[in-house]
């Protein structure tokens, strides 16, 4: 019997998760008051095959009791899923969907996810995995899901975004560490290559070419390798990392697709790679 408790900051994608689990074979329930959860936990013991993989959906709706819930788990062989996104994040999510927060009926959504993390901050501390979906698309926490719950991969709680950006066009402003590759060749000076981007073969192997590259990909490797653990053990959950050139197109796009590979085929943490400003010379010009 496995029994998934996910829970997490309202508007963090709970239901998702719920619905990902219920796919990959889970009998979810959603919204589980948590007086009904030892009842429950009574009918998980009579062993039953079709209920071999259960996920309980329990969060703030309702007027929940979190101090009640963290005596009922003691007695319950579980693990936790909380999921959690940053403030900015929630609140856009919350105006886009013209929903109430349900700790604030007639206050602002700012006190309520203010309210929400105390109440949760308890339940977070106990949590097993703590998924931060700020930067996930849909596909991608589902893959986050499966490599914990149908690959059974050991998953450690950060998530890893490399981004690409353009020096002209302004620093991500969520990035956690900058590095500037303005000093490596650049194929905007080569004819037959300024169209190109650092997407294709042609437009890597020139920058790639000089040797400085390759020396500053492994240090920067060995960086972030060193890093990744310590801020794991400081709590964070989401690592930006932004790799700028001049406008984002071609150096930029080559080394962090160097770097968002060296961990995808290590897979030790979630990743992903975003493009921020590769298709915008052509937009200007157009």
């Amino acid at each position: 019997m496995r029994v998934v408790i996910v829970t997490g900051m309202s508007g963090a994608g709970k239901s998702t998760a719920l619905k990902v689990l219920e796919d990959v074979g889970y009998f979810c329930v959603d919204n589980l008051p948590i007086p009904l959860l030892p009842k429950l936990a009574e009918l998980l013991k009579v062993p039953r095959t079709e209920f071999n993989k259960i996920a309980l959906g329990i969060d703030i709706r309702g007027g929940q009791d979190f101090l009640e819930l963290e005596e009922m788990l003691k007695g319950i062989n579980c693990e936790i899923v909380f999921l959690d996104a940053n403030d900015n994040v929630l609140v856009k999510r919350y105006k886009e969907t013209r929903r109430t927060h349900p700790l604030t009926a007639q206050g602002s959504i700012g006190d309520g996810i203010y309210q929400e993390r105390e109440i949760l901050e308890p339940i977070k501390k106990k949590a097993d995995y703590i998924i931060d979906t700020s930067l996930l698309l849909t596909r991608e926490l589902k893959q986050a899901l499966q490599k914990i719950f149908v690959d059974n991969q050991e998953y450690k709680n950060l998530y890893l975004t490399v981004v690409s950006f353009g020096f002209k066009y302004g620093i991500p402003n969520d990035a956690d560490l900058v590095f500037d590759v303005r000093f490596l060749p650049n194929p905007y000076y080569i004819e037959e290559l300024r169209p190109r981007t650092g997407n294709e073969k042609e437009v890597q192997d020139y920058v790639m070419s000089n040797g400085k590259a390759d020396i500053f990909l492994q240090k920067l490797q060995e960086m972030i390798e060193f890093l990744i653990p310590n801020y794991i053990t400081e709590g964070k959950h989401q690592l930006v990392i932004g790799i700028g050139c001049t406008g984002g197109k071609h150096r930029s796009v080559t080394l962090a697709n160097a770097l968002y590979n060296y961990f995808r085929e290590k897979n030790q943490y979630g990743v992903r790679i975003e493009h921020r400003d590769i298709e915008k010379d052509a937009l200007r010009k157009g």
